[in-house]
């Protein structure tokens, strides 16, 4: 009898050890990220994007490369299978679809707003999303970020880290659709050409504003 009291007494006291060090580790994943806004001012990235219906089935994937520099200053440039570019020069948010020479317009603080580009690229964190840590999966460690503003365009974001080193980042939006990035050849706080953030529509480019 004992004996298997002491048993019990053990394996409930490995079992809180277990949960507490379970915590701990979560834990670091909130600082990881918190970490990285408040010390990567600026950086680059090739990704992988794939993006998923609600019911599960694959819609598109595409590569690109990603750039910022805080604050609120970014660039995504879509390769394959379409070419597209999102500019932020710092006051405006420039998309240009380069097959339908297009370009749309919004004013910084409308398009940025609780974004997956304003937790990527902008000043603030605590003051628009809730955080969370979530379990490690895929050998990286991930945090779930609510918006605090319940109209915007996404319900929920995952960023996953490698160690220090931003590794992909899961996006559920408004309406199901699940786009997750893979981040790829990451550098951090490098220097990044200036003229990197400008845009100046094409000749003959529709422009847009929103």
């Amino acid at each position: 009898m004992i004996k298997v009291l002491r048993g019990a007494v053990l394996r409930s006291g490995l079992a809180g050890v277990l949960v507490l060090l379970g915590s701990a580790v979560q834990a670091d994943s909130v600082d990881t990220l918190k970490s990285f806004v408040r010390d990567v001012k600026s950086g680059r990235a090739s990704f992988t994007q794939v993006v998923t219906a609600q019911g599960g089935a694959k819609k598109k994937s595409s590569v690109g490369v990603f750039e910022f520099e805080r604050p609120n200053r970014f660039r995504f440039d879509y390769m394959k299978p379409y070419e597209q570019n999102i500019v932020a020069d710092g006051s405006k948010v420039w998309l240009y679809d380069a097959d339908l020479n297009q370009v749309t317009v919004r004013a910084l603080d409308q398009a940025l707003g609780a974004t997956p580009a304003a937790l990527l690229a902008g000043g603030s964190l605590d003051g628009d999303f809730t955080l969370k840590a979530e379990p490690d999966e895929g050998g990286l460690q991930w945090v779930l970020a609510m918006p605090r503003a319940k109209e915007g365009s996404f319900q929920s974001l995952r960023v996953g880290f490698k160690g220090r080193d931003l590794a992909a980042m899961e996006i559920l939006d408004a309406f199901g659709q699940r786009s997750r990035l893979d981040f790829t050849r990451v550098e951090s706080n490098v220097r990044i050409d200036p003229a990197r953030f400008s845009f100046k529509p094409p000749a003959g480019a529709d422009v847009l504003k929103q």
